[in-house]
């Protein structure tokens, strides 16, 4: 099998906000144009561990990407370097950390925030490091990167739910309505995405607590949404860890690889 895959993650997206706040994903879902399967964050749920999990298969604790503060290359296999190695093209618009996990560490803005390089694992970025980068703008680079560059396997990485978290906390307007909002700004784009045949998957890193942060064992910080959509998925209950997202993607692909995926999830 082989698709374009595009795979959005709402950072920060606590799975009870996104099945009561985002009524775009749900009417999907509702419409049976879209399945959810609730998804358990590895540990510590924290952020940069977390990207390198989804984007390698790989737990944080074998990865030794441990804390937000690890600032290096992954050691491990991704995605991008499995398609970039078997002559896919890769894309990103994304938060600076993926940038440094996948192409160059530390991330030097004038140099990485616009990147065009078929030489590095991501061929085509727009990184950001902004955590109040505007989902809305996050999007549109989404957007003309997916436009002028066609890539194979696109990854968009928005903050602005993460952000209003650590300020505001899990129980609070602020948290659940940046949550509907990056609905509203994901319905602009996804009904292209499916028409055109792309295979979307839109997940979370982690979720949030009530004391603004994240990082440990509470159900509220560790169970996360995914939203698939496309005719490469099966939409068959299935049990899915978020240590098999990449293996998902991998195969959606077509790409060799030695990656854990949950074939019950997929045509």
């Amino acid at each position: 099998m082989q698709n374009k895959v595009i795979l959005v993650v709402l950072d920060g997206l606590n799975q009870q906000v996104a099945r009561e706040g985002m009524g775009y994903l749900n009417g999907l879902v509702e419409q049976q144009k879209a399945t959810y399967y609730p998804i358990t964050s590895e540990l510590p749920s924290l952020s940069r561990p977390l990207y390198e999990c989804l984007l390698t298969g790989v737990t944080p604790i074998e990865s030794g990407i441990v804390h937000n503060h690890v600032v290096r290359l992954s050691h491990h296999e991704s995605v991008f370097s499995l398609a970039a190695k078997q002559s896919l093209t890769t894309a990103a618009a994304a938060y600076h950390w993926v940038s440094e996990l996948y192409n160059r560490a530390p991330y030097d803005a004038k140099r990485d925030r616009h990147t065009h390089d078929q030489s590095l694992n991501i061929h085509n970025g727009i990184f950001y490091h902004w955590d109040h980068y505007p989902d809305e703008a996050l999007f549109l680079d989404a957007e003309y990167l997916r436009h002028h560059y066609d890539p194979d396997f696109l990854l968009v990485h928005s903050m602005n739910i993460d952000d209003a978290g650590h300020r505001f906390g899990l129980n609070s307007a602020q948290y659940r309505n940046s949550a509907r909002y990056a609905d509203v700004v994901l319905s602009d784009f996804m009904p292209t995405w499916i028409a055109m045949g792309y295979q979307v998957l839109v997940t979370s890193d982690h979720g949030m607590n009530d004391d603004k942060s994240h990082g440990g064992l509470l159900a509220e910080e560790r169970q996360v949404p995914l939203y698939v959509a496309g005719k490469g998925f099966s939409h068959q209950s299935a049990d899915i860890k978020q240590t098999e997202i990449c293996g998902l993607i991998c195969q959606l692909l077509g790409l060799e690889h030695h990656k854990l995926f949950n074939p019950q999830c997929l045509l």
